[in-house]
């Protein structure tokens, strides 16, 4: 059973590609998973990193204090200034620049520490990161966010924080909680959480997609284009700045997928919530896609290229 659901779990670019296209070609598939389902869908897949996670894992931070905030300082300077900068070099339309800017500025994807397992990488740091960058969030993206795109459209940066706050910090926070204080609870879901997520990872974006197909379908090639830029350029500076730094292919490797995978369904929450055009969340939506693939294909060709040396600091 557990080698079905990890199988199903490790094919989520699949679904969440299977579903943006169907939402494409026929959107009342998944359009009634509305924005009060997203908020309550990405409340579940935080829980669900939340009970992922131990006292011990805040400690590891402590064994690791470099690495942790080379990927954190490279989360939060390499996509956002990435994103704003694709946004006008493209001169994409307003919202579709804003939600590019905006899914910049979230934290690492949950996803990357299945993408992390898969390339063989270092999974420990890899959940650290996204935990510290997860956390970071609730002041890094409203500010972040306020910076880059407050001068396209009004920004309100305090709502922004509460709202993460909401949906990051306290499913978070509960989590944990359960993981200590309900560990036979946490024992039975935990085969199943990360299933949970992909599914509803796959309905945040389709969703999205499907509510705005045609506008999707009018401007697909540029914002495609933009959002794949946004994502292999995160995957490559990513692992260009590890190197700098002087860290071995795994480490590399590891800051590279937490870079370039980014919390879509945070910014999808964002976007449906705080900005009045519903085509801002589109971006986000079709982010969840790209970084799902393109980390897939990277983690496939360094699965079967095994680091040459592991150093852990």
């Amino acid at each position: 059973m557990t080698r079905w659901l990890n199988l199903l779990t490790n094919l989520f670019p699949l679904w969440v590609l299977l579903a943006g296209l169907l939402a494409l070609i026929h959107p009342p598939l998944f359009t009634w998973f509305g924005s009060r389902e997203i908020v309550w869908g990405l409340a579940v897949i935080m829980l669900g990193m939340g009970i992922t996670l131990s006292v011990d894992d805040f400690k590891g931070v402590l064994k690791m204090p470099r690495a942790v905030a080379a990927g954190f300082a490279a989360q939060y300077f390499i996509m956002p200034f990435l994103g704003w900068s694709i946004a006008y070099a493209l001169q994409l339309p307003t919202p579709f620049a804003v939600g590019l800017i905006l899914v910049a500025c979230c934290p690492g994807g949950t996803a990357s520490n299945v993408v992390t397992y898969i390339a063989r990488a270092h999974v420990a740091l890899s959940v650290l990161m996204t935990m510290c960058s997860t956390f970071g969030a609730i002041v890094m993206t409203p500010l972040l966010t306020k910076w880059l795109a407050g001068t396209l459209v009004p920004v309100d940066a305090w709502a922004l924080f509460l709202s993460t706050v909401q949906v990051v910090l306290l499913p978070v926070l509960a989590g944990l909680a359960l993981h200590h204080f309900s560990p036979r609870l946490v024992k039975a879901v935990l085969p199943i959480a990360p299933l949970v997520s992909v599914v509803t990872i796959a309905l945040i974006c389709a969703s999205v997609v499907g509510q705005s197909a045609e506008a999707v379908k009018k401007s697909g090639g540029l914002l495609l284009l933009a959002v794949f830029l946004l994502h292999a350029g995160g995957f490559y500076l990513g692992y260009a700045f590890a190197r700098l730094l002087g860290y071995d292919q795994i480490i590399c490797r590891t800051i590279s997928i937490e870079v370039g995978m980014q919390n879509s369904g945070l910014g999808v929450v964002l976007a449906k919530k705080h900005f009045g055009d519903p085509l801002t969340a589109v971006p986000c939506a079709i982010s969840a896609t790209f970084h799902s693939v393109i980390g897939s294909f990277l983690a496939g060709i360094w699965r079967s290229r095994p680091p040459k040396k592991q150093t852990f600091s």
